[in-house]
């Protein structure tokens, strides 16, 4: 297993799924939150329908108090309906708490400004759109930690559905980051210079806009013929991605 696998601070640590690809990285990483001392937890981001590693969530978290889902994609959340039978109690179900209403389970949803108390532990909710229109960021203040999903990940960068909203989401992040101590990603490893990693991630998405504008002034047309020019850089097998990368600066661009 990754070195990823166990990463932690006092009250986070990860359990990462074996789902490895070259979006998803090393794998889903699960974060199971828990005061020092306390009896209860808070899941993170289940991961995939995967029964050893729900399993093996279920083991680190031991009595859960509720999920929270970053957002929908399913390698993070479509094992979270299995999660929630599997670390059931008998006692009562335990919720799933999403921005998106189908994902949850139970009548609280999440949103901004919302803050989850359990047994001392505080996490405090950020909606972050621009990933996906319901990506979500939590601060958990104990350890000055910033778990980000896929809006910000351990290497590399990430698919972005609205550039306008995702670029408004790095900013504020980068307003908190000289306050915080580790950005804990939703896949890779945590990141412990967050002041550095989102200066990176603004320079790299203003980077990128600038080329897809040269592309733009040198004749380029369509996404793909943008990404030919613009992403030359970038392994052939990661092309399609990369053009839903560039469709979403063409439609920034055309204020769409």
């Amino acid at each position: 297993m990754s070195a990823i696998d166990g990463m932690h601070t006092d009250r986070a640590r990860c359990v990462l799924a074996p789902n490895p690809s070259p979006m998803r990285l090393d794998g889903t990483n699960t974060w199971v939150l828990r005061e020092p001392g306390a009896e209860r937890s808070i899941v993170v981001d289940p991961g995939p329908e995967h029964e050893e590693h729900l399993r093996r969530v279920a083991a680190e978290a031991r009595h859960v108090a509720v999920v929270l889902l970053t957002h929908g994609h399913h390698d993070h959340a479509e094992g979270a309906r299995r999660f929630v039978e599997l670390a059931a109690d008998g006692s009562r179900p335990v919720p799933i708490r999403a921005l998106d209403p189908t994902l949850r389970l139970g009548e609280e949803g999440l949103g901004e400004g919302d803050v989850i108390e359990v047994d001392g532990l505080e996490v405090h909710v950020m909606e972050t759109p621009g990933h996906t229109h319901d990506s979500l960021c939590f601060w958990l203040p104990g350890d000055r930690a910033l778990l980000t999903g896929d809006t910000v990940l351990g290497y590399g960068s990430t698919i972005v559905d609205r550039l306008g909203d995702y670029l408004t989401s790095l900013d504020r992040l980068r307003a908190m980051a000289e306050g915080t101590s580790v950005i804990l990603p939703g896949h890779g490893p945590r990141l412990d210079d967050p002041v550095g990693a989102l200066d990176h991630y603004i320079a790299h998405r203003r980077e990128r806009l600038r080329q897809v504008e040269d592309a733009l002034a040198a004749g380029a047309r369509t996404a793909r013929e943008v990404v030919e020019r613009a992403y030359a850089d970038v392994d052939r097998s990661l092309w399609q991605v990369a053009e839903w990368a560039v469709q979403a600066q063409l439609d920034y661009l055309r204020g769409i």
